[in-house]
Parts: structure tokens; C-alpha cells; sequence
């Protein structure tokens, strides 16, 4: 249990894997303060950061921030593009700069990342130590993203970047657009199906951000993915056992390339065998090691917290 006065500061704190997060944190007993463009209690604004600094006993800084790049609701345009690189890359930065700044450093500085960095394939196998590409947007974004949040070793700040498969939680990210579909029995693989899904339980997701505060040995880059390799096709039949629907119901992967735009639908269309070499090396201990228990668990019909 930590020291009642010491504070984790969260870029991004307001979305799916910051709130969950930021819960985790509190039921710890860290304090919590949130960078937001949102007003609220226990927030302060990304400019406030910039003109004010970390708060004060702030441990630990961890960036979370990034537009929702699979929203249904955005076209896949340059204007689209350019906000979730911003959202990524310029906040990730900010953070940087307020830890250099900051007369009081903390403890360690985490940065999520993708594994969008590295090129889907079908039979390469990425650990930890694997070099991520620069081979389309995503994989561009990852690496500056990545880049910025590099501080300078003589500050002696820890530093962890958290590669982050596809989160799977009831109240957000792919689970949440695929519940009613699914829960219809009009559910289905996504395209071929053989696709590798690198995927993790939001709860190992917040689990693995605070095992990197309180350990201080870890450091570098760690694959935030399950342990389980699946497909698309697998996690699509785990999800329908779970629901007790059907999951036969195919999408071709030429309405989600018109839907997304080709570009994005890669996420959904192509994929990647990543593997938690490094997590595993560390200790860390997974609530939900196979996608049965967490299909089991974000399968609810009413989602709990």
C-alpha cells in the first residue's frame, strides 16, 4: 500500500483503459490526478500541465491518451488521421517535457504503445526484443509515438512502453461494437478468420500498468497481450460460447475495408503472433491467461466494473 500522498498523474485517464486504470489506482490508495481536456474533479487541463507542471508527490506519470482509431462513427480521412496522431503523439510528448521540467522527478514514466509496430504475418513470431517496422500509418505512429516519449538517461527516470494487443472489456473498445451483433447470433470471424489477434483482458491491462510502478526492475518494452496465441476466428467462437449464440456468420473483409477505409480495417483484417516473453520473464500474473475466462467475464449482459 502506498503512502497516502503519493499521486499517479494519467494522460488520457477519462477513456476505456485510463478509467479502468485510474479505479485500479485509487482501490490502491494512490491519489490520482487525470490529464484531460474534460473539467472535473481530481483533472487538469493539458495546458494547465504545460503551464503548471506535475502536481505535487506525483510517483509516477503514465500516458493512456489516443482517439478511438476503430470509431465506427469517423470517416478514415486525412483531418481523422491527423487527430489520432495528435492525441497519441502530442500528449505522449507533453508528458515528456513536464517530467524534464519538473523539479521533482517521479519514479518512472510509462507510455502505451501498439503492436501495430510490427508487420502482420502469418507465421513471424514477435517477442519483446523484435524491431517494429515503418511500413504504413499505424506502424509510423507507433514508432514516433514511442520516440517522444524517450527521456533523457541522465534524469535516471525508469521508463516501461506497454505494446497493447486488442483490450477486451464490456465498456469499450471491440467488445462493446461487437455485444449486440454478437449477442444476436449474427456474430461471426472477421474476414478469413486465420488472422493472429493479440488481444488482453482490461483488467490484466490496468494489472500490468501498476505491476510497472511498483516494480522497480522493469523496465523497457512489454508486451501487453494474453499469453493464449488465438485468431480471429477462435476469439469469435470463444465469444458466441460465452453469449450461448452462434458465431458462424462470416464478415467479408471487403464491407470492412468500405466501412474503415483499407488502411485502418488492418487491424481487424491482419494480425500479428506477439508474445509476453518478457512480461512472463517479469512475474507478472494474469487474471485472464485464456480467451474463454475473458470472453466469460466481458460476456455479461450488464457490465460491471
Amino acid at each position: 500500500m502506498p503512502s497516502i500522498m503519493e499521486s499517479v498523474l494519467v494522460g488520457g485517464g477519462t477513456g476505456f483503459v485510463g478509467t479502468a486504470f485510474s479505479q485500479l489506482l485509487r482501490s490502491k490508495g494512490y491519489g490520482v490526478t487525470t490529464v484531460s481536456r474534460m473539467p472535473g474533479p481530481q483533472r487538469m487541463s493539458w495546458t494547465e500541465l504545460a503551464e503548471s507542471g506535475l502536481p505535487v508527490n506525483t510517483v509516477a506519470v503514465v500516458s493512456l491518451a489516443g482517439q478511438n482509431v476503430l470509431d465506427p462513427t469517423r470517416r478514415w480521412t486525412p483531418g481523422f488521421k491527423q487527430n489520432v496522431w495528435a492525441s497519441r503523439v502530442n500528449t505522449t510528448q507533453s508528458l515528456a517535457n513536464a517530467i524534464i521540467k519538473a523539479p521533482f522527478k517521479p519514479k518512472v514514466f510509462i507510455s502505451i504503445s501498439g503492436v501495430g509496430i510490427y508487420q502482420p504475418s502469418q507465421t513471424a513470431e514477435y517477442n519483446e526484443d523484435s524491431h517494429g517496422g515503418s511500413f504504413d500509418f499505424l506502424s509510423k505512429l507507433c514508432q514516433e509515438w514511442e520516440s517522444v516519449a524517450k527521456l533523457p538517461a541522465d534524469l535516471g527516470i525508469r521508463q516501461v512502453t506497454v505494446r497493447s494487443g486488442v483490450i477486451l472489456g464490456r465498456n469499450g473498445g471491440m467488445v462493446k461494437q461487437l455485444f449486440l451483433p454478437f449477442y444476436f447470433g449474427l456474430g461471426g470471424p472477421v474476414g478469413r478468420g486465420d488472422q493472429y489477434m493479440p488481444w488482453i483482458h482490461i483488467h490484466d491491462m490496468a494489472n500490468l500498468l501498476l505491476f510497472a510502478i511498483e516494480n522497480n526492475n522493469v523496465q523497457g518494452v512489454l508486451h501487453g497481450v494474453a499469453p493464449q496465441i488465438v485468431t480471429n476466428k477462435q476469439f469469435a467462437k470463444a465469444f458466441g460460447r460465452a453469449l450461448w449464440r452462434p458465431a458462424l456468420i462470416r464478415l467479408p473483409e471487403f464491407v470492412i475495408n468500405i466501412a474503415f477505409s483499407e488502411e485502418r480495417a488492418k487491424i481487424m483484417t491482419e494480425g500479428q503472433k506477439v508474445i509476453p516473453k518478457r512480461t512472463l520473464a517479469y512475474g507478472f500474473q494474469y487474471k485472464y491467461p485464456d480467451i474463454d475466462s475473458a470472453c466469460r467475464q466481458v460476456a455479461k449482459l450488464i457490465p460491471s466494473k
